[in-house]
């Protein structure tokens, strides 16, 4: 079971002085943020498309880390920055939240702003288990998780980038209560499930077996994929 998958980012890619990183689709940047911490040499830029998750990395934003890690509102399909400018480059379960026609676009934005020999580490969550199976009864992922698989596939066979690992982990997921797992899981910022009342207490009424006094824990597999822009 990996408790932090900053653990796995630092056994696959070297994180050196200076190095400049990007996030595409960085959500609260959690592990960014922790990243610049243990590398107070290096900077980062995070991207964003949801306006209500920009406007809170921007109202919480550690004052420590203001000069070196920069919040964007944009796509990963248009990055906002110039060629060969990053180190590495992460998609942390954010490729499948591309539409799809736009997924080879943004891992051929994310190729021209990489530096020869950079790095793009996509993580992504495994179509199984138990907490797999409460959330497709109101958010179906499993097509756009295969496409996005299907994406780096096809990706790799034009030849600009090389797979140089591969890992697969167990990560845990806790809920403190079914409140904590309504309002993170059904009621994202990033997109409207169309939650019901007869749908949402379907969802609970799975939800409810896993739940004690402790709240309901549940394990996540994790898919990692490494690839490196080759150099010129």
């Amino acid at each position: 079971m990996i408790h932090n998958e900053l653990d796995i980012l630092t056994e696959l890619v070297p994180l050196g002085a200076g190095l400049r990183v990007i996030e595409l689709g960085c959500g609260n940047a959690r592990l960014l943020t922790e990243l610049l911490q243990r590398c107070p040499s290096c900077e980062a830029l995070a991207l964003e498309v949801d306006a209500m998750q920009h406007a809170k990395n921007l109202a919480r934003q550690p004052e420590d880390l203001q000069p070196r890690l920069r919040f964007l509102q944009e796509s990963a399909t248009s990055i906002p920055a110039a060629d060969a400018s990053f180190d590495l480059a992460l998609m942390l379960k954010s490729l499948h939240h591309i539409p799809q026609p736009g997924m080879q676009a943004a891992l051929a934005q994310t190729w021209r702003v990489l530096k020869p020999g950079g790095w793009l580490y996509v993580s992504e969550p495994v179509y199984d288990g138990a907490l797999n199976n409460i959330v497709k009864l109101y958010n179906e992922e499993g097509p756009v998780r295969a496409a996005a698989q299907a994406a780096l596939d096809q990706a790799l066979l034009t030849g600009a980038w090389l797979q140089t690992a591969e890992r697969r982990f167990d990560m845990p997921a806790h809920f403190p209560n079914w409140e904590s797992f309504e309002q993170r899981m059904l009621y994202p910022s990033f997109a409207d499930h169309r939650i019901t009342d007869d749908l949402r207490h379907r969802v609970k009424a799975a939800f409810e077996p896993y739940c004690s006094a402790e709240g309901a824990s549940f394990t996540r597999p994790m898919h990692v994929r490494l690839l490196q822009k080759p150099q010129a």
